[in-house]
C-alpha cells in the first residue's frame, strides 16, 4: 500500500516527468488551487473520481490514486522550527505578526477564532515596479467561543 507521504513524493516526481502544472491538475479536478496542491501533497483526502483524474493526468497508478483518497494526518512539519526558507517565512511571520493578529480578531470579533477548516487560501504573484509581490490570502470563517 502507497501512504499519502510517498503518493506526495510520487506526484513532485511526475510532474517533473510530465510537465503538467498545479493550476492544469486544479482545473482537471475542478478544485481550487490551493486545496489541490495541498491534497496532492497529503494534507486532504480526494473523492475517487478527483483521484483518478489526478492519477491519470500524472500517469500515476491506481494505488496511488488510492492512496490520494486517504484520510490524512493533517500538519506535521518535518521538525518543530522549519528549516525550508519559504515554509520557515510563514513561521516567521506568525512569530512576529501571529499576536497583534490574535488582538486585531479580538477587538474587531471578539472572543473567538478564525477556522481554519471552514477557511479559503490563495496565492498570487503581483508584479511591482520594486521588484514582484507574494500575495497570501488567508479567508477564514469567525467562531467565536461558546461557553
Amino acid at each position: 500500500m502507497v501512504t499519502k507521504q510517498q503518493a506526495a513524493e510520487a506526484v513532485r516526481h511526475a510532474k517533473a516527468v510530465t510537465g503538467v502544472t498545479w493550476e492544469q491538475l486544479s482545473e482537471a479536478i475542478g478544485r481550487p488551487l490551493v486545496w489541490t496542491t495541498a491534497a496532492l501533497l497529503g494534507q486532504h483526502p480526494m473523492s475517487k473520481d478527483e483521484a483518478a483524474t489526478a492519477a491519470a493526468l500524472l500517469e500515476l497508478g491506481d494505488d496511488v490514486a488510492l492512496a490520494f483518497q486517504l484520510q490524512p494526518m493533517r500538519g506535521g512539519l518535518e521538525s518543530a522550527v522549519p528549516v525550508d526558507p519559504t515554509i520557515y517565512r510563514l513561521y516567521e511571520i506568525v512569530q512576529v505578526y501571529g499576536p497583534a493578529i490574535k488582538e486585531l480578531i479580538h477587538e474587531q470579533c471578539g472572543d473567538g477564532i478564525m477556522s481554519a477548516i471552514n477557511f479559503r487560501l490563495d496565492v498570487k504573484r503581483v508584479p511591482d515596479p520594486a521588484g514582484d509581490r507574494v500575495v497570501i490570502t488567508l479567508d477564514g470563517k469567525y467562531l467565536p467561543y461558546q461557553w
